[in-house]
């Protein structure tokens, strides 16, 4: 399976554990992912919220650099890149108008054919093949997990068409695939607060405890991620969301890519797990679970 690979501004920079992990994974289970030459921002959120050609034109420019490649699609690992390729593919496709504006910022027409998948997608598919577990280095039984999609994987379903938007279970799969467990919660699709960190922090103090707390309170001994700006407000700001609260948490926040990293016996380095501000490696070892090079 060979794709083409969008990284993103953040996995380049403040994420670079996901972008480490997601190599090394996609290099262990046979995907061969090939970064978009002179990729550029996708915009994010501050483009669609200040201009929508702008917000459109930019994920379309990496599209169609892409167009070029050979490759079967694009996949993107940040939920926030993944919601903005998808976004300017429904956008181009279904609006005329938008689509001759875009064109006309790119220099050329863009038909909004290059497929867009979350990188969670094509580990599913991996996941299922037969002879997958003869991969494994070790099972990560005993681990409780709690699968969190936020908001940008799932919703407007009719443009990401990701999943079950109230009730995704694509990472939970995941889970279950390297032998640990998935719990039930309430508070998978919930919204972490996003890009308020910096401009309405008590909101996001508020939304992530919640999530926080309702992973604790359903058993989990790990939350589960698949965006980093998700992980940066559940794992970065779990002391300050601590305080907010007036309780004590300590529940450390993985990549997908990571938790699928340790049962394929990739080392603690190449998975980048030093490097969160919650360390999960007590909990891991707790439950048994090697964590090798920590």
């Amino acid at each position: 399976m060979k794709l083409a690979f969008y990284p993103g501004c953040t996995l380049e920079s403040t994420a670079r554990e996901y972008l480490d992990s997601t190599i090394a994974v996609a290099k262990a289970i046979g995907i061969e992912l090939e970064e978009i030459p002179d990729w550029i921002c996708c915009g994010s959120t501050p483009a669609h919220m200040a201009d929508e050609l702008l917000s459109i034109s930019l994920p379309a420019y990496n599209l169609q650099l892409a167009r070029r490649m050979d490759t079967e699609g694009v996949t993107v690992a940040c939920a926030s890149c993944y919601s903005r390729l998808r976004a300017a593919n429904h956008a181009v496709t279904t609006d005329p108008e938008k689509r001759a504006k875009v064109g006309k910022v790119l220099g050329g027409d863009y038909e909004g054919d290059v497929p867009v998948s979350h990188l969670l997608e094509p580990v599913g598919e991996i996941i299922k093949q037969p002879g997958f577990e003869s991969r494994l280095k070790q099972k990560l039984s005993g681990l409780k997990v709690a699968s969190y999609y936020g908001c940008l994987l799932v919703r407007p379903p009719e443009i990401t068409g990701f999943d079950d938007a109230e009730d995704p279970r694509s990472m939970d799969r995941v889970v279950e695939a390297v032998g640990a467990e998935p719990v039930d919660w309430r508070f998978k699709v919930e919204c972490c607060g996003a890009a308020l960190a910096f401009t309405r922090p008590e909101i996001v103090e508020k939304l992530s405890g919640q999530i926080l707390e309702d992973a604790r309170d359903s058993g989990a001994d790990i939350v589960l991620v698949a965006c980093p700006l998700c992980h940066s407000n559940l794992d970065l700001r779990q002391c300050d969301i601590e305080k907010f609260l007036g309780v004590d948490l300590e529940i450390p926040v993985l990549y997908f890519t990571q938790l699928l990293g340790l049962a394929l016996g990739i080392s603690c380095k190449e998975l980048g797990l030093h490097k969160h501000t919650i360390n999960p490696v007590p909990i891991l070892r707790k439950r048994g679970i090697t964590v090798k090079g920590c």
